[in-house]
């Protein structure tokens, strides 16, 4: 049963209550008995038993300093931003209804982290002599690293955007990217470019870079140390890094700085980050048009594009070779950029930045070519011309593409996913396969913890990041309708991809204890996602009466135009509504909605005017 007595408009008349009144509003009121659904039970169990096992992390892989309790060295390959990696997805966790406890623990690991790497320091690599962190960020590295390490970072805001700490850090930190820092010449505002692959807080590297820069200081590698990428020696590491060099002028990872604008703008910090954001996009779409809807991964420190587009470290020609078997290994980072261009469909509602990687991919399969009988697109291209042929049509991105634009046309690019055919009604067992799946990885992640045979003085940053049990996909995906990019969809041997915002169609809060997240014994899923509809079903599992407010986007970006329940329809007409759930009761709705219609913001609900 449905009832419409206590209806208010969206977001503005919740806002708009005195703050008594706001403590516990109702625009809906749900009183239908719902018996408990499987997947409602097992979302409810995942979300106690990560809170249960990052709990248990914490203990034995932090100090009492909050510090990581590693041996911490500068490196691309075990550096501060895999430290940073550690606690990745507990901020998600609690923004999705896990415990203040994990907040909490986040908070505390992510400032433990900085005075840890703040202190540390090289004695062989020149930037990081004086401490791997200046001011509270990386000193200088590239943003395949440095998105990486801000994992965390990006989602603190989801749960606590009025902290001022936060806000003050957001704005330092895009204002190494912005010009508007006078100490730091990363960003060249005229010509609107990044001048560097590294960069960071000391400023740009402006000179060929060195294995050393990249490799760190000599130690145990491979003796003492496990090592990710199989080096067995400190040479190996150094020759890992051998074709590095090429790194003076802008490369399309430096996009993913963007977020940090996103951020700072969606915290209430100022419309310039969201102007810088869209001018350093739009500069970039530019150079895609010229470069035949190509985006390049070299931009000169003149800001043209040359004959030389696909050169740079992590672009279209970077084939290193490996040096355990000498073979050439390709490694093509500019799918990574994507983000940005996400980023840009978010802060403006407009297609367009997601219609580059659309005319690339065009672009690209119309380079398509019959090998061995075997329809092939190329991947990869060098002074030859484009290698790294690959069967089939080119669908990289195609999956975030498809979920940004929501356009039939894009849908075979996204790929098959267990996730997309539930929501296509093909896959009913998903989501409790998904959770089980799930509560699975925890359990094993703890017996992971207690097994490890390492100590401080034998393992490496990179270590830990396999043993954290936070596990979220399912949550993200089954609760929000969101995709959880810890690896993207379009890979199975990328590395995972870091540092992206959360891309949702719901979030939730709970007006009664005034944080974000679903409230105690409340479970959501998301069944379908359509271009301008969402269903979902929101259930109450406990013996106390639950008042949820429900939010359109991660940035309360998507307007909710109405909500239909049971054949009853209500108006909303904003960013957010608010149900009340009766004990045990539960109810399947469609939202008719606009997506991207609103500029992005993290103020709760009921902080919004």
């Amino acid at each position: 049963m449905i009832d419409r007595r206590m209806l208010l408009g969206g977001a503005a008349a919740l806002a708009a209550l005195p703050a008594r009144a706001r403590t516990a509003p109702a625009a809906l009121v749900v009183s239908t008995p719902m018996a408990a659904p499987e997947w409602a039970v097992l979302q409810r169990r995942l979300l106690t038993a990560n809170a249960a096992a990052c709990e248990a992390f914490y203990a034995k892989y932090v100090d009492g300093r909050d510090q990581l309790k590693v041996f911490a060295r500068w490196g691309a390959n075990d550096g501060p931003d895999d430290a940073a990696e550690a606690t990745n997805d507990w901020a998600l966790l609690h923004a999705l209804g896990g415990s203040d406890r994990i907040l909490t623990l986040t908070q505390r690991f992510w400032e433990g982290h900085l005075r840890q790497y703040t202190a540390a320091r090289t004695v062989d690599v020149p930037i990081a002599r004086a401490g791997m962190y200046y001011r509270e960020f990386p000193v200088q590295m590239d943003w395949q690293h440095n998105a990486e390490g801000l994992t965390t970072f990006n989602s603190m805001g989801l749960s606590a955007p009025r902290d001022a700490k936060l806000l003050e850090r957001t704005r330092r930190y895009a204002d190494f990217y912005t010009g508007r820092d006078p100490t730091v010449k990363n960003y060249d505002p005229r010509l609107r470019i990044i001048r560097s692959l590294l960069n960071g807080s000391r400023g740009p590297k402006l000179t060929a870079a060195t294995a050393l820069d990249w490799a760190g200081d000599p130690f145990a590698a491979g003796e003492r140390f496990h090592m990710e990428h199989g080096e067995t020696t400190y040479a190996q590491t150094l020759a890992h890094y051998a074709d590095y060099g090429d790194v003076v002028g802008d490369n399309p990872l430096n996009l993913q700085a963007t977020t940090l604008g996103l951020n700072a703008y969606a915290l209430g910090g100022g419309d310039r980050y969201r102007a810088w954001a869209l001018d350093y996009l739009d500069a970039w779409v530019t150079r895609a048009a010229k470069n035949d809807d190509i985006v390049p991964s070299h931009v000169g420190l003149d800001g043209t594009v040359g004959k030389d587009w696909w050169t740079g470290t992590y672009g279209w020609g970077f084939s290193p070779k490996v040096p355990q078997t000498g073979k050439r290994e390709n490694r093509n980072r500019v799918p990574r950029s994507i983000t940005a261009f996400m980023n840009g469909t978010l802060l403006t509602g407009d297609r367009a930045y997601i219609d580059v990687w659309r005319r690339q991919s065009a672009r690209l399969n119309g380079l398509a070519r019959t090998i061995d009988g075997t329809l092939q697109t190329p991947t990869m291209h060098g002074a030859q011309g484009w290698y790294g042929w690959q069967p089939g049509a080119y669908r990289t991105n195609g999956f975030e593409i498809w979920y940004v634009t929501q356009d039939p046309a894009d849908r075979a690019a996204a790929g098959e996913t267990p996730w997309v055919s539930f929501l296509e009604g093909q896959n009913p067992d998903y989501p409790t396969t998904a959770l089980a799946a799930d509560l699975q990885h925890v359990a094993d992640r703890i017996a992971a913890a207690k097994a490890d045979p390492t100590t401080p003085e034998t393992r490496l940053a990179d270590w830990p990041i396999d043993i954290n049990p936070a596990s979220v996909k399912s949550l993200v995906q089954l609760m929000t309708g969101g995709l959880h990019i810890a690896r993207p969809p379009w890979s199975k041997t990328s590395p995972p991809q870091g540092g992206v915002p959360l891309h949702c169609r719901l979030r939730y809060f709970d007006p009664d204890r005034r944080r974000a997240g679903v409230p105690e014994d409340v479970a959501a899923l998301v069944h379908t996602l359509g271009d301008m509809t969402t269903e979902v079903t929101l259930v109450n599992l406990g013996r106390q009466a639950r008042t949820v407010v429900v939010q359109g986007g991660a940035y309360a970006e998507h307007r909710i135009e109405a909500v239909e329940v049971a054949g009853t329809s209500a108006t909303v007409g904003g960013a957010a509504f608010t149900i009340r759930l009766e004990p045990g009761c539960g109810a399947r709705m469609t939202l008719a909605m606009r997506r991207y219609a609103n500029r992005p913001t993290l103020a709760f609900p009921w902080d919004r005017a």
